[in-house]
């Protein structure tokens, strides 16, 4: 079985992270893709800038890049690899530039700037990882398709492209909310349809609607099911919010 763990930047700082992790490479082949949101815009604050998001993305300048560059491929990259190292989890570092693993397309530039939406998954090196046993960790940085320059890419965009060209058995979108949450209450199931209603009547916004538009993308392009939850969902196949193509598809 082969399983795509998307990890939130506050889901990092989970004490249990690395120990739910290990456990889930227990007879099933683990990718990690990770984000780390929060980390690049302290180091933004920090240095006078202000961070800017439009639907739950975040908006990249050509000068921002270099920052997340430096926050996603770096030091959150090294710091995720290092944790899973100390359980014992044989784990290798990489970026979605690397190997030419992930390619993007700037479609939203005049709004989203040098954001890109993933076009192409080269998947072997993944592939060649997964058989030695390795878990790949992947910052969510692309190269575009047109300038073979960097572009940033959604967390939870890069993940399902990655779970979809490993023809992935599931994909864990991992945050730091049990779930979608609506009227207060964590919703177990969801199809496609149901997702987007939730988007359109604004019970899901900001990262929770970007959330569930990659988990769409992912079910629609063959990935069996997708969970969105917090560190539970690792461990636990009955945590957090399961968005299936139809109902009938659970």
């Amino acid at each position: 079985m082969t399983r795509v763990l998307k990890i939130g930047g506050r889901a990092q700082a989970d004490p249990s992270l690395a120990s739910a992790i290990r456990a889930a490479t227990t007879g099933d082949h683990i990718v990690v893709v990770h984000g780390g949101g929060d980390e690049v815009s302290t180091l933004q604050r920090r240095l006078g800038l202000t961070p800017r998001f439009s639907g739950g993305r975040r908006v990249t300048t050509r000068d921002d890049l270099e920052l997340v560059q430096m926050v996603l491929s770096g030091s959150a990259n090294k710091r995720l690899v290092a944790l899973l190292i100390s359980e014992d989890v044989r784990a290798v570092g990489i970026s979605g530039e690397d190997d030419g693993l992930l390619h993007a397309r700037a479609t939203l530039r005049e709004t989203l700037g040098e954001v890109g939406a993933p076009a192409r998954v080269d998947a072997r090196l993944l592939e060649l990882l997964m058989a030695n046993g390795i878990v790949p960790v992947i910052s969510p940085l692309a190269r575009d398709e047109a300038t073979g320059l960097p572009l940033n890419v959604n967390g939870d965009d890069a993940a399902a492209a990655i779970a979809v060209a490993l023809g992935a058995d599931e994909l864990v979108l991992v945050a730091d909310v049990p779930g979608v949450i609506a009227d207060g209450v964590v919703l177990r199931d969801l199809d496609v349809e149901q997702a987007v209603a939730l988007i359109d009547n604004g019970t899901a916004r900001d990262g929770m609607a970007a959330k569930l538009h990659a988990a769409r993308r992912a079910v629609e392009l063959g990935v069996a099911r997708v969970r969105i939850g917090n560190i539970a969902a690792i461990r636990s196949a009955t945590s957090g919010t399961a968005i299936t193509l139809s109902p009938t598809a659970v």
